[in-house]
């Protein structure tokens, strides 16, 4: 398999509005005696990693055959567009972003996830102890695990850009940060994505189940990656024709195109302004494309943050 890098490989080498960003926590009105006793459970159990969610929305991440975790801006959109296009149309299905509503046999069920990322960084503090944005243990124990890995760096600057011209429900104070306030931020800056990184290489790297997917080289060889990817999902033989089908619609110009004709079922690609290419969910996916954003001090601060990534994901500072 063309996919770069599996478990094995990996062994041997040397991480308010629903679903608002938010920088505030919750204030002194958070708590019921309910709350109070799962906040114990959490702050007992930190110090140890554990994975509990406690909320409605586990029920959304369980339940996958295959688990996507990704750091936002990482390529999932893509990916997801992809796989979305093949099985709809290989089961004779209207074309959605949200599989989940077909339970069919043989349809796989994909969860994708920012898991760690989200948790740390989306909703108040009630959402953390809840651990809503987890994926649960119990599921990640059962599912196959795939990491789409992007260089830290890119994942930036594209966060940047969708925090403050895409994101209405982002923290004002966030919004007005400058790139380089950012680039530095505790929780959403270049340090804060490379430790997220390196946690879920450490704590799935091991398992035989366990695929790391580099964007890079997705975006190099599309149709060699994608056809790997699909036999990772079951799909050994994928019909050919609804493979380039597929892969043709699920091209940035295109995805772009339909983005700004709002042609998809959902808000997951829906610009922020259509006048405005910065605020599209499929911006730009250059490779190396923050140079063109980060003044030459930042990039320097951004280097000596990548000598901090697990050298296995393959990036150089």
């Amino acid at each position: 398999m063309s996919i770069e890098i599996t478990s094995e490989s990996l062994a041997a080498a040397q991480p308010k509005p629903k679903g608002a960003y938010n920088e505030s926590p919750l204030g002194s009105e958070f708590a019921s005696s309910r709350e109070r006793s799962l906040r114990c459970r959490f702050q007992l159990t930190k110090s140890k990693w554990t994975r509990r969610n406690f909320s409605s929305r586990a029920r959304e991440l369980s339940g996958g055959d295959v688990i996507i975790l990704s750091i936002p801006k990482s390529g999932r959109t893509w990916l997801r567009a992809f796989l979305c296009a093949y099985f709809c149309r290989r089961f004779g299905l209207e074309f959605t972003l949200r599989p989940g509503r077909y339970d069919l046999p043989g349809f796989p069920r994909v969860v994708f996830s920012h898991d760690l990322f989200e948790h740390r960084t989306k909703g108040d503090r009630w959402d953390r102890v809840r651990g809503k944005y987890l994926v649960p243990r119990r599921e990640l124990k059962r599912a196959k695990i795939i990491l789409l890995a992007r260089d830290p760096r890119d994942c930036f600057v594209s966060l940047y850009l969708q925090l403050t011209r895409r994101d209405p429900n982002a923290a004002v104070k966030l919004r007005q940060k400058t790139a380089s306030e950012m680039l530095r931020d505790e929780r959403f800056g270049v340090r804060a994505i490379i430790n997220v990184m390196n946690h879920w290489l450490n704590e799935f790297s091991k398992r035989c189940n366990f695929t790391l997917v580099r964007y890079e080289a997705l975006r190099a060889a599309p149709a060699e990656h994608f056809h790997d990817l699909l036999e990772v999902l079951g799909e050994s033989s994928p019909d050919m024709d609804i493979f380039q089908e597929a892969l043709e619609f699920s091209r940035f110009e295109n995805m772009q195109k339909l983005e700004a004709a709002r042609a998809f079922d959902s808000n997951i690609l829906h610009p922020g302004d259509v006048r405005d290419p910065e605020s599209f969910k499929v911006r730009r996916g250059k490779v190396g494309g923050y140079r063109e954003y980060l003044s030459a001090e930042d990039q320097r601060f951004a280097a000596l943050q990548m000598a901090k990534l697990d050298r296995r994901f393959g990036y150089s500072a």
